[in-house]
């Protein structure tokens, strides 16, 4: 740990992630339930990609954006967790500079592409309820690795310059972290200069990227629905429409309803307490890679007769080895 007064700056050289402040006796507990979660997102999504992978007829664009999602969530819990769990259980929140900056980039890029995957779903959505016919025309492979290539290179575009920002800063307060990761905008609060393009970037960023992806997701399902209802008397397309929309929206609402609230509650800190935003922040990392493949497992069809089959499987080896 480096020392600092209140009249010269420093670099740190490391930082000090304490964890949750005000819960430090609850640590213990806290990390049990948030372990699982990691456990259950870690099978969850490895069993999705396998099964999308492994079988030739899920190699649809739909499930192709579903393997991506089930990419992403991967990587944004085990960027995080691991070290969320080792400051819980054995205190060892030490992180280096360089690797607070990697985590926090691999942190809002993960998001970034999220929100993209959500979209892009919400599109696929809308090109197979909308224009059926021509499904198979607009989504061909290469539009898809040219969506996905888009996808990562936004993501870096828009947080690399975070690095920058960062590392312009000089920090006279403290090293010590307030959070189980490295988060961007608890990172800038603690330096000792004007934070002002700090804080009207991440707003910027928010308000294009994040707004502009919520607006077009929402365009994308009204239109959904709208065609939907416009569908002839035929009430078991309709039920399987609004069936396969349901499980879209509920994935969509996992995600943008805790990072919105986790983004108001950095913003108002001085009146939440501080426990309650880090349980958020904490809440927007771990429920939705878990969630997700949950959902999709239970709510499509074609997923979870594979599933099933996998444990089928599964379990007629170990009966015939017994």
């Amino acid at each position: 740990m480096m020392s600092a007064d209140n009249h010269t700056g420093f670099y740190p050289v490391t930082y000090i992630l304490t964890g949750i402040p005000g819960t430090e006796k609850s640590h213990f507990c806290i990390a049990i339930p948030f372990c699982l979660m990691y456990i259950v997102t870690l099978f969850g999504n490895s069993l999705l990609l396998f099964i999308i992978l492994t079988e030739r007829s899920l190699h649809e664009p739909m499930y192709v954006f579903v393997s991506m999602l089930a990419t992403v969530d991967l990587l944004l819990s085990t960027t995080t967790v691991p070290k969320m769990l080792a400051v819980f259980w054995f205190r060892e929140g030490e992180i280096s500079f360089a690797a607070c900056l990697t985590q926090m980039f691999f942190i809002h890029v993960s998001f970034l592409a999220e929100s993209a995957i959500l979209l892009a779903m919400a599109f696929d959505r809308y090109v197979a309820f909308c224009d059926p016919l021509r499904y198979t025309i607009i989504l061909t492979k290469s539009v898809i690795g040219k969506m996905g290539l888009a996808i990562v290179t936004r993501g870096f575009c828009f947080i690399f310059p975070l690095i920058f920002l960062v590392k312009q800063l000089k920090f006279c307060r403290t090293n010590l972290l307030p959070h189980t990761y490295c988060n961007y905008m608890v990172i800038s609060r603690l330096a000792c200069d004007d934070i002002t393009v700090n804080l009207w970037y991440g707003v910027a960023m928010a308000i294009l990227v994040i707004g502009s992806d919520i607006v077009l997701i929402a365009v994308s399902y009204v239109l959904i629905l709208r065609a939907v209802f416009l569908l002839p008397s035929k009430e078991d397309a309709r039920l399987k429409a609004l069936h396969t929309c349901c499980s879209h929206v509920c994935v969509i609402l996992m995600f943008y309803v805790p990072a919105v609230f986790s983004s108001l509650a950095h913003q108002f800190g001085h009146i939440i307490p501080g426990y309650i935003v880090n349980l958020l922040a904490n809440l927007y990392v771990l429920i939705p890679p878990m969630l997700n493949p949950i959902i999709y497992g239970v709510t499509t069809k074609e997923i979870l007769k594979r599933v099933i089959n996998v444990f089928y499987r599964c379990w007629s080896r170990s009966s015939m080895l017994s």
